[in-house]
């Protein structure tokens, strides 16, 4: 049978670690090596062969979510394996033709925006932690476990990289659930404007900012980054914001940055790259993050010192990503019956998926998380000689 061959001679490429396949004819195979199968993969139905060579991660994708396949074990380690074996479907450009229309306009912008996050606050408080944060946390001194630490301590490490002075405007572009802005409002007496195209995202930082009586200090917006007309202020802070911009409009982000950035201001924009250059997920794109497209390292930089920006500093933190995302699933797992109750079960699949696939990702080094500090103007007038200061007490808590 041609499509069982098809199958034999696709899997045998895709593992380096154990893995047994049932087939849905009854028969199985084991591939990647010997001994003991590290997860067990059955097809309860044969996917078509021609929608794994239009694009084999929607169509793999999207059997597991209807459950034509089912995977026991690790998902992570099964798509870190893929990943790291030169082989697999992930490498090979025959099996990723197709990919999603992607439209970048403000009115396409907003509506990717609104898919995935306003998806419901309800949803989102089930599984991150009370603080809210949706994107890489920092596991610092020696922290593995504590999720809500480690967001705290990233809103921390981004703050205190721009050597914030008291008194001074922020601008947070894609502000979430508001943590960050309100930390720099309330912890370094800076004057803070969030912004998001999420309406659920919107009334939660409102609500927080009157009940922490911070309305003379902090406002959110919901509108576009890019309407924000000839306003400047002295810090931008950018989280998990770039990737849903599109790569057409990445010199246009950066471009926007130094626009609203006063003379010597400094702006650390964080979020997800790739160090062997820029890719799509077809899967990830269709399902989780429309419009999403992960740059590559060389492509981020060009662009920041295209805008006649400085770059002052870069840090890669994608093995925290990694540990954020696998707390993120065991939490998600925890509530598993009722996710299923208020989403349905093919969500709760996809979900899932979604959430040890990044994991996955992170882990095998296919995608990093890098945080770019940058400056308008020569750093050395307003960053300090060394990073020292990024690790020290800035606080106007301290100095009171």
């Amino acid at each position: 049978m041609l499509e069982k061959t098809f199958y034999k001679t696709f899997l045998s490429k895709s593992f380096n670690i154990p893995v047994k396949v049932n087939y849905w004819d009854g028969s199985s195979d084991q591939y990647g090596g010997e001994g003991d199968p590290v997860v067990t993969i059955t097809f309860h139905d044969m996917i078509p062969v021609k929608e794994i060579t239009r694009n084999a991660s929607i169509a793999l994708g999207e059997a597991y979510m209807d459950g034509k396949i089912d995977i026991d074990g690790s998902i992570q380690k099964l798509i870190e394996s893929a990943y790291e074996s030169a082989g697999s479907f992930f490498h090979d450009s025959k099996l990723i033709k197709f990919l999603p229309k992607q439209n970048h306009s403000e009115k396409s912008s907003k509506s990717d925006v609104q898919d995935h996050y306003d998806i419901g606050n309800d949803f989102y408080k089930l599984w991150l932690d009370d603080t809210l944060t949706y994107s890489c946390a920092y596991f610092d001194n020696g922290n593995t476990d504590d999720l809500r630490q480690a967001q705290l301590d990233k809103v921390e490490h981004i703050i205190k990289k721009l050597n914030p002075q008291p008194g001074k405007r922020l601008l947070d572009i894609g502000c979430g659930w508001g943590t960050l802005m309100l930390t720099a409002a309330e912890k370094y007496g800076l004057k803070v404007t969030g912004v998001t195209l999420s309406k659920e995202q919107y009334e939660l930082v409102q609500q927080r900012i009157e009940e922490k009586g911070l309305q003379d200090v902090a406002e959110v917006r919901l509108e576009d980054y890019r309407e924000l007309g000839k306003e400047q202020w002295d810090y931008i802070t950018s989280v998990g914001m770039f990737e849903h911009v599109g790569k057409e409009n990445l010199g246009v982000y950066f471009k926007d940055v130094n626009r609203y950035l006063t003379d010597d201001g400094v702006a650390l924009i964080h979020g997800i790259t790739r160090q062997q250059g820029g890719a799509y997920n077809g899967w990830i794109n269709k399902y989780i993050f429309p419009g999403g497209y992960v740059p590559g390292l060389n492509e981020m930089v060009g662009h920041i010192t295209e805008n006649d920006m400085q770059l002052f500093d870069m840090e890669p933190l994608r093995r925290h990503y990694q540990r954020t995302l696998e707390i993120w699933d065991q939490n998600f797992n925890n509530v598993r019956d009722q996710v299923d109750k208020m989403m349905g079960t093919r969500f709760t699949r996809m979900w899932d998926m979604y959430l040890q696939a990044c994991a996955a990702s992170f882990q095998s080094g296919n995608i990093d998380v890098i945080q770019f500090l940058m400056t308008k103007g020569p750093s050395g007038r307003v960053l300090p000689l060394t990073r020292d200061y990024m690790y020290e007490d800035q606080t106007t808590e301290s100095a009171n």
